[in-house]
Formats: C-alpha cells, structure tokens, sequence
C-alpha cells in the first residue's frame, strides 16, 4: 500500500543552501505569520536561501566574540569579517587568520575566516565628509551601485562591491552612521542588518541619515546583549568572556507591510478571529491605535535568526517587537545608571554598591527614567508596564548587574580612560530627549550627560597635551636634582651660586 503522502518536511543532515527546491511550491514567497495557508510550524522549517554567507561589521571585542561564535556550530556558515582600513586588513593577512575566545581562562581558536576592507565614512555636523586617504585614490564612480535615493555611490580602491544579505553590525553606537555608510551601496531590501548596540536611537538615525526611503530600506533586526566581553590587551583577533549573558533577538516590521515603525504590536501565530486590545494600559493623546499586523519573513530574515538561535555559545532568543522594546528599555535603565556614575566615580562597577549616599543618586536617577518609560505611547497597549518598569522593580535590577559585574570596568569608563566617545547620548541623552517630547524635565540625566561629556572632553585635552619623552637631545646634560630641591630650583642655583641658594631657602 503506498504511504499516504505529506506536506514538505526539512530533511535531516541536508543545510538549508542544499535542500530541494522542489520540496517547497514558492520558496521566494515570504512567510507571513496571519497566512492561514502557511501554518506556523513551517517557520520553524529550513528553507533554501540564496546566500549564507554572513557579514560582521566591525572587530571589536563583541565582533570576535559573534564571528568567533558562528564558525563553533555544526555546519557553520560563511563569515566575512569587514575591518575599517587597509592597515588591519594586511595584518590580517599576515596573522594566522584565526579567532580566539578566552573563557575561564580556557582559550579556543577558530578558523575559516574570509575578510574585506570598508573605509567608514566621516561625518561632520551631520553630513558625510570624502573619506581621507594617503595611498589609494577614489576609483571611478560605478554606474550600476545606486543608493537609495537613486544616487550613483562612490566606491574606493580595495572596496567590495558583492551585494550583501545578512549583516551584523558590532560597531560602538556612535560609529554606527560612519561605518554602515561604507557598505550602504552592498545593502537592498532583501537584505537584514542586525544592530548590537547598546542604548536606543540608533534605528532612529539611520532611517534618518542613511535609508531614508521605506521602498529600497532593508529590514532590521535588533539584539540586546549582557554578554560581558573585553578585548585583549596587544592582541586584535582575541576576546575575553568575562561575563556569560544572554541575547535577546527580534525583527523589527517594515513600513512597507503598513506597520507604523517600528514597535507595531504583532500576532505572533495566526488566531482565530483578530485580537486588539480595547483600552490602553496607558492613555496618552499621542498613543496610536492598534494595527492588525502583516508581519512577514523573507527567507534572509529566517536564515540569519536560525542560525543565531543554533549557536549556544551566544544564548539567543527570539522576541516579538513589543517584548524586544520591553528588554531594551530594561537594559537601557541599567546602563543608564551604572555607566555614567561609575564614570564620575572612577570606580569598577561595584563601587556604587553598599553607599547609601550612591544610593540616594541612584534613586534619583531611577525615578525620572522610570517615569519616561511608562509614559512612552509605544508601551501604552502592553499590560503591566507601571510594574515592570516601577522604580522599586529598576532598582532591583541595577544592584543586581552591579553586583554580578562588580570586578569590570564599565565600557563608558573604559572609553572615557583612553579618550574615546562615550555613548552617553544613547543612554542618558535618549532618556533626557524623550522626556522633552513628552513635556517632561529630565534634571538628573540631563546632568549625568554633560557630567560625562566634561569628564570625557577634559581627559582628551590631558592626552592631547601630554609631551612624551623619547630620549635626551644631542647637546643636552643630564639633570641632577639636589636634595631638598626640585629642578626649577636647582637650575636657579646654577645661576647664582652658594648665594643664590641661600636665597632660595629663606
């Protein structure tokens, strides 16, 4: 009796670029969660995709860490590592081409690395600056890479014109604009660009500045990460996992599914008659009206959060819009307060600990950020946001990160120590711009934002100013300082004799 025949089922030790075509009836047509054709279990089934190469924008410690991770799971995919400048890119090239990741003190090297060079595009006040180069000149402009306004792109000597599906970005935040402009012209709206940066607004600013056109705009998925990871000190391609943590994933709607950007509230299966909450947790008169959603996954969306939820070492999980935007401002009102205060404080994150002075800042601080997030229309069709989000209940969280990462230093500090941009406008800034928008004054945050960006703008004078010594000059003496006297002192004594020190004592 032949077997009564079934639906398409993924077949087992086949990857996704390798299965049978004929197994699905339109691969290219995407996956809606409201299709009552398309049951939500075949989510969760490989499809063929047509490029599973992915690309990692930026090396840092979160970047090696990613890459690092990718290249651990059975039947890995292609990765691509994107460095800013041909100097990283030759010693690339002459290193072993491998990642370490250094946990516990146990360190694992992985290989099957390819890399490509990008040079960031500088911005100043806004508007994207020529790139400055000594050595390669600008190529000429390529006819067929148009960005999405319809404008011909520039590309440079060295720079990779392959088209581009799944993109990680692990750049600082506020290095996002300049770097994700030098792959702009490789990006479509086929493609997803997942961000893992910390803070909020980023999503916000590249709308803005980099794809402002829905129509050519590619989707976005955003990630929140409480994975402590350092860099190694001498060396480039090795990351330290101090802390273990947990990445929470989501894909953001796309306008062009009529969504309002980019928090719409989304069924995640298909329900028997639709669901909309008919009074808000929270009335605002700005809150929007709850849309029926026709959230949709092409197959570069599913490849790239199938791949992320299969790698262990990253502890992935897959959120909803509405529960992703919750974790962010979770993750935001945590940073928002141990970071800038363990800068003033020039202290690890433990130092606020056990303080009840600290504790009275903290409080402060906590209570404004508490009441700018439930006051956030984007929330207002969420239950229990004034519980998740009370006071009381933030508090409860920074202690507990505080005390978790006690022993770290803080990346705020750790990049106001060298001289570095701090994120402090994603953090505190945001907060402090929101609660204008909502008619609220925001005086703690807005105070730990300028307190930050003074610490930060006078240790870059001190390294600006600092004279390094290199050697003694031809002709100079040694300089011999006299007990008792310091060097200013003992020049003057040359000068006047016995009776000129006799001066200086009196």
């Amino acid at each position: 009796m032949k077997p009564e025949s079934r639906g398409p089922q993924a077949k087992e030790g086949i990857s996704a670029d390798e299965e049978n075509d004929d197994d699905y009836d339109n691969p290219e047509k995407p996956f809606s969660l409201t299709n009552p054709l398309f049951p939500a279990a075949d989510f969760y089934r490989a499809q063929p995709v047509y490029d599973r190469r992915i690309h990692v924008l930026g090396l840092g410690s979160m970047g090696r860490f990613v890459a690092h991770s990718l290249r651990g799971i059975p039947d890995p995919p292609p990765v691509t590592l994107i460095v800013a400048n041909q100097k990283i890119m030759h010693d690339w090239l002459e290193s072993s081409q491998r990642l370490t990741l250094i946990t516990d003190g146990a360190s694992e090297k992985r290989e099957g690395f390819d890399a490509e060079v990008a040079y960031p595009r500088p911005r100043f006040h806004g508007k994207e600056v020529p790139v400055q180069m000594d050595s390669p000149p600008r190529t000429g402009i390529e006819s067929e890479f148009v960005d999405g306004q319809g404008s011909t792109k520039q590309v440079y000597e060295g720079e990779s014109t392959e088209p581009i599906s799944s993109l990680i970005v692990c750049t600082k935040t506020p290095f996002v604009l300049q770097f994700l402009s030098a792959v702009k012209h490789r990006l479509n709206k086929e493609s997803v660009v997942l961000f893992l940066q910390n803070g909020m607004g980023t999503v916000d600013e590249v709308n803005r500045e980099i794809f402002p056109d829905p129509e050519t705009r590619p989707r976005y998925m955003i990630g929140v990460n409480t994975h402590g990871v350092t860099t190694s000190p001498g060396d480039s391609y090795t990351a330290i996992h101090a802390g273990f943590g947990t990445l929470a994933l989501g894909l953001l709607p796309h306008e062009r599914e009529g969504g309002s950007a980019p928090y719409s509230p989304t069924t995640k299966f298909n329900p028997a008659s639709s669901v909309e909450p008919k009074h808000p947790a929270n009335p605002h008169p700005d809150t929007p009206s709850p849309q029926s959603s026709t959230f949709e996954w092409l197959p570069s969306d599913r490849y790239l959060l199938r791949t992320l939820l299969r790698t262990p070492s990253l502890c992935a999980a897959a959120f909803s819009p509405p529960d992703l935007l919750q974790h962010q401002l979770e993750r935001l009102a945590v940073s928002s307060t141990i970071q800038p205060l363990s800068v003033m404080l020039d202290a690890r994150n433990g130092g606020i600990l056990y303080n009840f002075h600290l504790t009275r800042v903290m409080r402060l601080l906590l209570a404004e950020t508490s009441a700018v997030i439930r006051s956030l229309p984007e929330l207002a069709y969420i239950p229990n946001v004034e519980q998740r989000f009370d006071a009381g209940r933030l508090e409860t969280l920074v202690v507990h990160r505080a005390y978790t990462n006690r022993d770290n230093i803080s990346s705020m500090l750790a990049d106001v120590r060298s001289g570095e941009v701090t994120e402090v406008d994603y953090l505190n800034g945001w907060i402090v711009k929101k609660g204008e928008q909502m008619g609220m004054r925001c005086a703690m945050n807005y105070m730990m934002l300028h307190l930050v960006k003074g610490k930060s703008r006078m240790v870059q004078l001190e390294l600006e100013e600092g004279v390094p010594f290199v050697g003694r000059r031809k002709g100079e003496e040694d300089i011999g300082i006299r007990e008792g006297m310091t060097a200013g002192d003992e020049g003057e004594g040359k000068g006047k004799g016995a009776g000129g020190r006799k001066e200086e004592t009196k």
